[in-house]
């Protein structure tokens, strides 16, 4: 698919006039777009912006004690390109209150007891998608003189650290509910096809939205539209980081075992029925490494079935559709 026919895709979708199926299913006034630095979040304001104007569109900012100031740079810089309202809110304090920062570390001296105030950290995954289709999580800890250590996480550190950490996108989405409700404006999600077929996002944090314009795109096609759409080339540029713990991580560290250059190819290979060696050609990689990777994939979408899934009710209730 084209960048043009996609463009004229995501105008069809998110409308103009107040006729549009985004006025008349949504009856709200514009979209709110958090804003990371990132390429899915820069290229979903732009296309908001595109489609309905820049009166209509707030881009929110939300650093906090453990972002890359490099986020903050990049998505100002986008803003002032494209001439959108933008607020910036930095919840730092709200996190610390809630005590996220405090929990997180709690979870790591399980693990590792000297952990404290000049440490940094982060969590990869082992090097996955071989053959043997073996992943394990792993934390590395900086030390304030600079050395590192890497250990292997039990199960307890592990799921503690990610609740901790996951309140970070729950707080963001609490301020972005926040002055959508303000301005009777919605909401937009930004996560491309690879992260949403794989539930790479946090459930009613990241996850929550009133709309999701990128979902149907593979990653390399939002860098194409990205392009396109004259998206900063330093944006375009970056690595993908969930910019979540204090040490740079990228996401092919913590989630994905590949490039998503590999990732989208095996993907689409998985979701067209192609078999690994086809897809092989196309990747560098070993038909074996494919196949892994095919599993990989199935694996986590049933693991992450629970970040789709709806609230369960007891039995339907006839009327206006539930969220």
């Amino acid at each position: 698919m084209s960048c043009e026919s996609i463009l004229s895709e995501r105008r069809s979708e998110l409308g103009k006039s107040s006729g549009s199926s985004f006025f008349h299913q949504l009856k709200r006034k514009g979209i709110v777009v958090a804003l990371y630095g990132g390429i899915d979040s820069s290229v979903t304001l732009a296309l908001c912006r595109k489609a309905l104007g820049s009166e209509r569109v707030l881009a929110l900012l939300m650093p906090e004690h453990e972002s890359d100031s490099e986020s903050l740079q990049l998505g100002r810089r986008l803003v002032e390109q494209l001439h959108v309202n933008s607020v910036v809110e930095d919840i730092g304090g709200l996190l610390e209150t809630a005590g996220c920062y405090r929990r997180r570390d709690d979870a790591i001296r399980m693990q590792v007891p000297e952990y404290g105030p000049g440490h940094k950290c982060k969590i990869v995954l082992s090097a996955g998608g071989t053959e043997k289709g073996f992943n394990f999580f792993h934390l590395v800890i900086s030390s304030p003189e600079g050395t590192q250590e890497r250990v292997r996480l039990g199960a307890s550190p592990y799921l503690g650290i990610v609740a901790a950490t996951n309140m970070k996108q729950r707080a963001r989405k609490f301020f972005e509910y926040y002055y959508a409700d303000k301005l009777n404006f919605a909401v937009a999600g930004t996560p491309n096809r690879l992260e949403y077929d794989q539930g790479f996002f946090v459930k009613n944090g990241d996850g929550a939205a009133d709309l999701k314009p990128i979902t149907h795109l593979y990653k390399s096609q939002v860098h194409q539209l990205a392009e396109y759409l004259k998206v900063p080339e330093e944006i375009r540029r970056r690595p993908p980081t969930t910019d979540t713990y204090s040490m740079t991580q990228t996401q092919e560290e913590f989630y994905f075992s590949l490039p998503y250059e590999q990732m989208d190819l095996c993907l689409y290979g998985l979701n067209h029925g192609l078999p690994p060696a086809e897809v092989s050609a196309g990747t560098g990689l070993t038909a074996g490494h494919v196949e892994g990777i095919y599993g990989e994939i199935e694996s986590k979408r049933q693991a992450t079935r629970y970040q789709h899934m709806k609230p369960l009710v007891v039995e339907g209730i006839e009327g206006p559709a539930s969220d």
